[in-house]
């Protein structure tokens, strides 16, 4: 498959692992930014171009990768649709249910796909907890709590910000836990600078309870922290990762009656394994945890949390 990535941001890790890819072919990079696009056609020997509308025009090329900011999102993917190309979007997919209605009215009349980087599905970690969900391995899941915490190096996350930027990982997973969660309740507080901020929102479904935090103003020197603590009728999973930049440490406890020990997961990549995935789907058309559809109920959620917080 012949790809077409579109920014040199994120866009340049996406063409690194892309790169490394037996399924791709032509690489062919967009960007305004001369130096970045030189560093990519020098080190990884892919195509370059500033020209947006032609590279969407290529007849050559199946796929866009889609890493520009979220604001440009829809209004590039339904171009990219109706030039007959399938379209990977970084996440959030789109700033408003008026913008995912438009990609998903586009995907429906042009006959191609987006698919979205939720790429939580593919991490180990989470993917042991959904598995173990739906094998009932310990039993029914009666709670769960997931987090994710950060210092103030994002920029703006304040309320307004968080649940679409930061929170939308979470929330995707729970979506596809839970299928059709309902908000029960939205809270959240900024720290001193209003860019930075605190929220928790929780969901109910079937008897079943799960509390997503997520927090854009720790202190400076805490680590990036994402993790969960699921409750079985029959055991509890307790993951904790932690990245303060020249050091990542993650564990996945497992705790039942007769045993308390440490899961040993497969060692992976879980933006590369994501990217793949999108391109068999691409390929053979089989149904997928990254469908826009999915993406679009998650960002409806976000959006909700956050109309729901900015009334408070």
């Amino acid at each position: 498959m012949n790809i077409g990535v579109l920014g040199t941001g994120f866009g340049a890790y996406h063409t690194r692992l892309l790169k490394q890819m037996d399924l791709c072919g032509r690489v062919v990079v967009f960007g305004r930014d001369e130096g970045k696009l030189a560093v990519l056609e020098r080190e990884l020997k892919v195509e370059i171009t500033r020209d947006l509308e032609g590279l969407l025009r290529d007849p050559d090329i199946d796929v866009i990768d889609l890493c520009l900011p979220s604001p440009l999102h829809a209004e590039v993917a339904v171009k990219a649709l109706e030039h007959g190309k399938h379209v990977f979007c970084e996440t959030p997919v789109c700033c408003s249910i008026e913008e995912s209605a438009a990609m998903l009215d586009a995907e429906r009349r042009y006959g191609k796909r987006v698919l979205v980087n939720r790429f939580i599905h593919f991490d180990p970690a989470y993917a042991f907890l959904r598995e173990s969900c739906l094998k009932g391995t310990y039993g029914k899941l009666m709670s769960l709590t997931l987090k994710r915490e950060t210092p103030p190096l994002w920029g703006d996350l304040g309320l307004g910000s968080l649940p679409v930027q930061f929170m939308i990982h979470d929330l995707d997973f729970i979506e596809g836990l839970m299928d059709s969660p309902e908000l029960r309740s939205a809270w959240g507080t900024e720290y001193r600078d209003a860019q930075q901020s605190l929220v928790r929102a929780v969901f109910g479904q079937n008897g079943m309870i799960a509390e997503v935090v997520s927090s854009s103003g720790m202190p400076d020197g805490y680590p990036f922290t994402v993790g969960y603590e699921a409750y079985f009728e029959s055991g509890k999973l307790v993951f904790l990762e932690q990245d303060s930049g020249d050091q990542s440490d993650a564990a996945l406890m497992e705790y039942t009656a007769s045993s308390a020990q440490r899961l040993i997961l497969e060692e992976m990549n879980p933006y590369a394994a994501t990217l793949e995935h999108a391109l068999l789907s691409f390929e053979n058309g089989r149904n997928s945890l990254l469908s826009l559809d999915r993406a679009a109920r998650s960002l409806g959620t976000a959006l909700e949390i956050r109309r729901q917080i900015s009334q408070k």
